[in-house]
C-alpha cells in the first residue's frame, strides 16, 4: 500500500480528456553487469521493468558519496522500487514519466544521490523525464535516429537526484517526448553504457541479429560490448572523447556499472 505522502501527491489528478486507444505494444528486457567491488556487489545502478505500464527506469547511484560511506546504491534502488510503487498509484492513462519521478522521490529517504531516467509509451509516443546522464537511445529500421541529452554542470559531473545540499530535486528533470514507430528500439541505460558504447556500435549489433532475438538477450550482447569497451585502455568511446574536449587527462574505456534495457515497440494485437 503507497504510503500517505505518496497518496497526498497523487490525488491531485489532472483533468481527464478523452484519449485515443493506442495502436503501439512493447516488449522489452534487460541486462546488468556490476563492476565487481567487493564492498559494493550489487553495485549502484538500479533498474525497473513495468511492461503493464509500457514505462521502465533506470538510476546510477553517485559514486562519490563512498567519500562519506554512504553506498548511493541503496538511494539508487529505493527510488526505482518507489517509481515501481508510483505507476500503481497513477491511473493508465495518466502516466506522466516526470510525476511518477517526483512521487518516487517524495518518499526515498536513504541517503545519497542519483541519475535517474523514467520512459513510458503513450499516445503512440515515447515520453521521458531525465536527470543526469543516464538516458536512451531510439533506432529504426536498425539505424540510430536519436539520444537523449546529458544535464550535467561540467564534465563528469551530472545532475543528481538526492537530499540535502548535494542533491538536486526532480524539478529539474527534462521532459522528452518522441514520436515511435512500430519496430522501433529504445535501448536505455546508465553512464556505463552511454559513456562506452556509441550508437553506430549499437547499429552493427541490430544489424547482426535475428528478426526473433527476444529484448534480453539483446541487452546482454550490448552490455557485454559495454564491458569490454569500459575496460579497454585504448578504446575510442563517448567519454574519452568527452575528456578530451573538456582538457581532461584520460584515456580508453570508463569502468562503470552497465545496466541496459532493451524495449522493442511492436503494433497492438
Amino acid at each position: 500500500m503507497a504510503e500517505p505522502e505518496i497518496l497526498s501527491f497523487l490525488e491531485k489528478k489532472p483533468e481527464l480528456f478523452p484519449r485515443k486507444r493506442s495502436t503501439m505494444e512493447i516488449t522489452m528486457g534487460s541486462f546488468y553487469v556490476p563492476k565487481g567491488e567487493d564492498s559494493l556487489p550489487l553495485g549502484q545502478d538500479a533498474h525497473f521493468l513495468c511492461p503493464e505500464k509500457k514505462t521502465f527506469g533506470v538510476a546510477d547511484g553517485v559514486g562519490g558519496w563512498m567519500k562519506r560511506g554512504i553506498d548511493a546504491g541503496i538511494f539508487a534502488r529505493e527510488l526505482m522500487k518507489n517509481s515501481v510503487i508510483a505507476l500503481y498509484a497513477l491511473p493508465e492513462e495518466t502516466v506522466d514519466p516526470k510525476k511518477v519521478l517526483k512521487a518516487a522521490y517524495s518518499i526515498t529517504k536513504a541517503k545519497g544521490s542519483s541519475t535517474a531516467c523514467i520512459v513510458t509509451i503513450k499516445d503512440d509516443c515515447l515520453h521521458a523525464a531525465n536527470v543526469g546522464d543516464s538516458g536512451f537511445m531510439q533506432f529504426r529500421d536498425k539505424k540510430f535516429i536519436y539520444q537523449s541529452p546529458v544535464q550535467q554542470r561540467r564534465f563528469n559531473c551530472p545532475y543528481q537526484l538526492g537530499r540535502g545540499k548535494s542533491g538536486d530535486r526532480p524539478d529539474v528533470a527534462e521532459k522528452l517526448k518522441m514520436p515511435i514507430e512500430s519496430g522501433d528500439i529504445i535501448v536505455c541505460g546508465s553512464d556505463g553504457l552511454l559513456d562506452n558504447v556509441f550508437p553506430s556500435e549499437i547499429e552493427e549489433i541490430l544489424e547482426g541479429i535475428e528478426e526473433e532475438t527476444c529484448p534480453e538477450n539483446l541487452a546482454e550482447i550490448i552490455a557485454e560490448l559495454a564491458l569490454f569497451k569500459s575496460s579497454d585502455k585504448s578504446s575510442d568511446c563517448p567519454f574519452a572523447r568527452a575528456a578530451k574536449k573538456a582538457k581532461v587527462d584520460h584515456v580508453g574505456g570508463k569502468i562503470d556499472d552497465i545496466s541496459v534495457i532493451v524495449a522493442i515497440i511492436k503494433p497492438a494485437l
